[in-house]
């Protein structure tokens, strides 16, 4: 879709499931599973989406998220049923005339490993040395999101897997935003902030004044998640998040903005209308790769 000056794609990089119960925190069963397809050991499924950004005149050529990535045994992959599509990203570059060398930015919204274990991959044997994916690129996290992941805590430590993003700084690729109210990347891609989920998660937000698309992470991880309070378990704050959807909301209704999941299995953005607290979908439009 072109948006601006940007080209923008939505690549699905894999699926993989989580509980339900604790994707939705303390809305019933009974509400939830209307919304979603659940498992028989209460997973549901979800997609691991990549925000493909191309400024041609610039040469910019930017990722947002790499997915879970390719460094999982069989047995911790099968606990969330993971599905990582190596070829995924290469594939859809290829089809747009590019290739993962092209890459010349990368955008660590937060590195959860459901959002970013596709940074690394072993560089031999498992359990050992890891090799960056997209070596000459920048790669972009807030400074605070990059000290807490160092030293997560007790209820977020299991998402952080050291493997996925310990490389980047040795290898000098690190660019940090700081600060509450980040400098944009270039004209046209601009930063939001959230701290619901986890602190300082980074949005691009990205387009001109007719029209931008946000990339929400897991404020909204799925069109699921549309409603102001089904929040994750997993969030920290998850009163934080409730006002930082309506924020979103707020925008996409009021000012035009797409929203961009991170984990729909069949939507990667939606057009909103509605009150804030209770959006309705006014338009899926199409971000296929090619």
């Amino acid at each position: 879709m072109q948006i601006g000056s940007f080209e923008v794609y939505s690549i699905v990089t894999g699926t993989f499931r989580l509980d339900g119960g604790a994707m939705f925190g303390v809305v019933p069963k009974s509400l939830w599973a209307n919304a979603v397809g659940v498992d028989e050991l209460n997973r549901i499924d979800l997609a691991t989406r990549t925000l493909l950004v191309v400024q041609r005149a610039e040469k910019r050529v930017i990722l947002a998220d790499t997915g879970c990535g390719s460094k999982w045994s069989p047995a911790h992959a099968e606990r969330y049923a993971i599905r990582h599509d190596a070829e995924a990203i290469p594939r859809a570059l290829a089809r747009i005339g590019l290739s993962t060398a092209d890459v010349t930015d990368v955008v660590v919204t937060h590195p959860h490993f459901d959002h970013n274990g596709g940074l690394t991959n072993w560089f031999d044997d498992s359990g050992g040395r890891t090799v960056l994916l997209y070596p000459h690129a920048r790669h972009w996290i807030h400074e605070v999101q990059w000290k807490h992941a160092w030293n997560p805590n007790p209820k977020d430590r299991a998402s952080y897997l050291r493997e996925d993003f310990a490389g980047l700084e040795e290898a000098g690729v690190l660019r940090f935003i700081h600060g509450d109210r980040p400098e944009p990347l270039m004209p046209g891609f601009e930063w939001k902030l959230s701290h619901g989920h986890t602190p300082y998660q980074l949005h691009p937000v990205v387009g001109d004044a007719d029209r931008r698309i946000a990339f929400v992470g897991d404020v909204i991880p799925t069109s699921a998640h549309l409603r102001a309070g089904w929040v994750m378990a997993y969030d920290l704050f998850p009163l934080t998040t409730i006002d930082e959807k309506q924020e979103f909301a707020r925008h996409a209704i009021h000012d035009g903005w797409l929203i961009g999941f991170p984990h729909d299995p069949k939507i990667a953005a939606v057009a909103l209308d509605g009150a804030v607290d209770r959006p309705i979908v006014s338009e899926t439009p199409d971000l296929g790769t090619g």
